[in-house]
């Protein structure tokens, strides 16, 4: 009898805890997330409705710990208590804003931006560049709908494709500055060391509105580190047994007023053949590279970035024997690719209040380069400019950008046999603007219109909406794109021929357009009480 009063009263010293788990931003329910009593193994999953029952709580004040992935643990002392609870949990987004993602050129956080997007920085940045500190090919070849394909057998010359579309339709910037378009694309992956990099930022699907021409399959948009109070100075020192060398510095310092950063590196390889068929698996090449940068706080609004990015590399591939200086008629193959590029970066920006900012920004692009085979060669200079001059409003539920552009493009061929030569002038004027609107819990909308007119061709323009779908905390839906391409000889059927018998661009040509659709869909969700997590995501792509 005593045991069983004991018992008894046992089970009347058991509470229960009822209780609404919801996000605190959108008050959606978070189903899928737990409760659980601290120090103890008692917990239970919130239903559809974000509901849980906690039960067999002991008498006392007792702490019980709310979680849900993606969100910040919380954490309090509850009891006694008869009333059901509504407990709002803070998303992780508090880390994720201090990540500015600058290619959207919005304040939003990534969950909350239309346009797909995505970006590689932190532990996985460094960790490929460790792996591979010459260039970051290996960066982007594992980011997924990301193909680098290589365009040369001997020189690895390389391009990028996003969702499979031509690597001519994606568009490789440095810092926002368009600095790899044209007679530079091939190589451009293979010259951009990591080390430097603070993230890089991938846009699938079309930007046109915001970059113009080129954009039509996405952009990959490449973040220098900026200076901080705190000195940054790392060396990479990297040999491989593939005959590789690569040497990178990195030094940057903020300065009350004034910011430096500093990037040089030396990146060589020597020939390599070990299938021993006496070509080059990888070829002989040897870099060098120096990138400067200031930053200036004028006033405590108005700052001013000057940034210099300059290279040097001679490379070649194909016969080991030819590559030694002993080439002779059978031992004759090779492919040479000497390049020089110098690019100035200008960056003004006025900010007026909290929300909006003026800003003007300019680029110049010299890149030199020789290419040559058995009994042909190809060589040219492009020289490029890029200007814009823009202005951006962001508010709670509303942001406005605006902008004029000016891109000038310049090519020109030194004569060397009979075939015309592939000198080209192209100069466009842009407008353009956007709005991004949060229309609802549940919807957001992105809206732009962008007319450019490049001379010698018709004028273009480029509507877009990109729609974001919250369906609810685990699943998301966005949707979008629209572009066009000017005519270009830059391409990777030419980069395969090594430019061999391609004619100039004909006068007659009209612009390439690009009406297409996103359509993705999201899924995140957790398993075996949160120590899984499972992400499920689905891409759609229609060109035309």
């Amino acid at each position: 009898m005593a045991l069983l009063m004991t018992l008894c009263a046992s089970l009347e010293a058991q509470n229960t805890l009822n209780a609404y788990i919801k996000d605190s931003e959108t008050k959606e329910a978070l189903t899928g997330a737990t409760a659980l009593l601290l120090n103890t193994s008692n917990g239970v999953s919130a239903d559809i409705n974000g509901f849980v029952i906690l039960s067999n709580i002991p008498d006392g004040k007792q702490a019980v710990q709310f979680s849900f992935l993606g969100y910040e643990e919380k954490s309090g002392a509850y009891f006694p208590l008869s009333d059901t609870l509504v407990i709002y949990l803070n998303g992780e987004g508090d880390e994720l804003d201090e990540i500015v993602v600058s290619s959207t050129r919005s304040s939003r956080t990534i969950k909350d931006i239309p346009t797909r997007i995505e970006f590689i920085a932190g532990e996985e940045l460094d960790e490929k560049a460790n792996m591979k500190p010459g260039d970051i090919r290996m960066v982007l070849s594992e980011s997924t709908g990301i193909q680098t394909q290589q365009t040369s057998a001997t020189s690895a010359n390389s391009s990028i494709r996003i969702q499979g579309l031509d690597g001519r339709y994606t568009q490789i910037l440095k810092d926002g500055f368009p600095l790899f378009s044209g007679y530079s694309g091939g190589l451009g992956l293979l010259q951009t060391p990591p080390l430097d990099l603070k993230q890089i930022e991938v846009v699938k699907g079309s930007a046109s509105t915001l970059y113009g021409g080129g954009a039509i399959a996405g952009l990959v948009n490449l973040i220098s580190k900026t200076p901080t109070k705190e000195r940054e100075l790392r060396f990479l020192i990297n040999g491989t047994s593939a005959k590789g060398l690569d040497v990178n510095g990195y030094y940057g310092k903020q300065f009350n007023k004034m910011g430096v950063t500093l990037f040089t590196s030396y990146n060589s390889n020597a020939a390599y053949d070990p299938a021993g068929i006496d070509l080059t698996a990888i070829p002989k090449f040897e870099r060098y590279t120096i990138n400067p940068k200031l930053f200036f706080n004028l006033t405590k609004k108005t700052t001013l970035m000057l940034g210099l990015n300059t290279g040097i590399e001679k490379r070649i591939g194909g016969d080991l024997h030819y590559i030694a200086g002993k080439g002779d008629s059978i031992h004759s193959y090779f492919e040479r690719n000497n390049t020089q590029r110098i690019s100035t970066q200008f960056n003004l920006e006025h900010k007026f209040g909290k929300c909006s900012h003026l800003t003007l920004k300019n680029s110049y692009n010299s890149f030199n380069r020789l290419v040559q085979t058995p009994g042909y060669e190809f060589n040219g200079t492009q020289n490029a400019t890029f200007t814009e001059f823009n202005y951006a409003n962001h508010g709670e539920k509303t942001e406005w950008i605006a902008g004029l552009n000016l891109w000038t493009d310049n090519f020109t061929e030194k004569k060397l046999d009979s075939i015309p030569l592939r000198n080209y002038d192209q100069t466009t004027f842009g407008a353009f603007i956007q709005n991004t609107v949060k229309a609802a819990k549940w919807l957001n909308i992105e809206s732009g219109l962008r007319v450019d007119y490049v001379i010698n061709y018709e004028p273009v323009i480029l509507p877009r909406v990109s729609l974001l779908f919250k369906i609810n905390p685990k699943l998301t839906s966005r949707l979008g794109g629209a572009g066009y391409k000017a005519p270009t000889i830059f391409t990777e059927e030419s980069e395969r021929i090594q430019y061999r018998n391609v004619l100039p661009i004909d006068k007659t040509n009209i612009l390439e357009k690009s009406y297409g659709a996103n359509w993705d869909f999201n899924y995140r969700t957790s398993l075996f009480d949160e120590k899984v997590s499972l992400s499920v995501n689905q891409l759609f792509f229609c060109h035309s």
